[in-house]
């Protein structure tokens, strides 16, 4: 006995769906929704052989955990020390007015409602007392990495700015006094100096030859935590701060 069977339009629609998505033949549109079901496998399968769907594009991820393995032991944390003559408004001969404008808007305005100076509770370069300057600590934390194996790292000038004592610690745990050899507030680029050898190196790249969404590792050594490791992406190249001429910036997003 021959019999022929009807599918409501809902049970066919997700037939076809179902189908389509498993032979990679996409969404197929229908104008007989009540075709007999034998009939329909017919051309579900002509449409699949048809027109194969491309296969996606596979894009190869980096190896994060092998890059970070092998160029994480050349970053290094950086703590610096000093001290400065603070007044109790933040301004002084050595600086501390430009401290309290490099602090974040926010920031300044806690400082101005409470009427304390930009070193109370360690930011800024200390606290002062009374009308007139007096020595404060200065303290600060930063990441830089080596670039010779006899001990050249590159650091940002605010960490070392102002500093007395430069100390570096690498990830094997050992901790070396550090020269600043000079730095560019510019861009906020300084080169120190420890005396050591046989260190491992991060080597520099050239950003002519970096493109816009590369992926991007960020290695660093925060707040004298070991090396913690972020991903994302160059975002845009050339940036200039405000109110600062061209400067060449990469900018990321991490």
């Amino acid at each position: 006995m021959n019999s022929t069977l009807q599918w409501t339009p809902r049970k066919l629609v997700a037939a076809l769906i179902a189908a389509g998505m498993i032979g990679g033949a996409g969404v197929v549109a229908l104008e007989h929704a009540h075709t007999p079901v034998h009939a329909q496998g017919v051309a579900v399968a002509q449409v699949a052989q048809a027109a194969p769907a491309a296969p996606a594009a596979m894009v190869a991820m980096p190896n994060f955990s092998a890059i970070t393995a092998k160029y994480g032991p050349a970053v290094v944390n950086i703590s610096v020390s000093g001290t400065r003559k603070v007044s109790m408004n933040g301004s002084d001969d050595e600086g501390g007015a430009a401290v309290q404008r490099n602090l974040p808007p926010g920031m300044q305005e806690f400082f101005k409602q409470f009427g304390l100076p930009p070193g109370a509770f360690g930011f800024g370069p200390g606290q002062g007392q009374g009308g007139g300057a007096q020595e404060a600590p200065m303290r600060g934390e930063g990441s830089g990495f080596i670039v010779s194996p006899d001990g050249l790292i590159l650091t940002n000038a605010h960490v070392v700015r102002g500093a007395d004592e430069v100390t570096v610690k690498l990830t094997d745990r050992r901790e070396f006094k550090a020269k600043v050899l000079g730095q560019d507030d510019k861009t906020d680029v300084a080169v120190i100096k420890i005396d050591a050898h046989n260190l491992p190196v991060m080597p520099l790249g050239s950003s002519k030859a970096l493109s816009t969404g590369e992926w991007v590792l960020a290695i660093g050594s925060p707040f004298g935590f070991e090396n913690s490791v972020t991903a994302g992406v160059v975002s845009a190249k050339g940036r200039s701060l405000p109110d600062e001429g061209m400067v060449p910036f990469i900018q990321t997003d991490v």
